[in-house]
């Protein structure tokens, strides 16, 4: 296994549950999320910026 640092763009939702999803379900894609932070929010293009640590397993 090994661990990576990723930034992901998420598109904002009506509601933080929605967001959290959006979130959780992107992150999934690239691996197992160990900590992730929104760390920023574009509202006029209504992005967030996600960075997190995932864990990848080796294949």
């Amino acid at each position: 296994m090994t661990t990576h640092f990723i930034t992901a763009e998420i598109d904002l939702q009506e509601t933080p549950a929605e967001l959290l999803k959006a979130i959780e379900t992107e992150l999934n894609k690239q691996g197992e999320p160990l900590r992730w932070a929104i760390t920023s929010m574009n509202v006029e293009q209504q992005k967030a910026t996600v960075e997190a640590v995932v864990i990848k397993s080796a294949k």
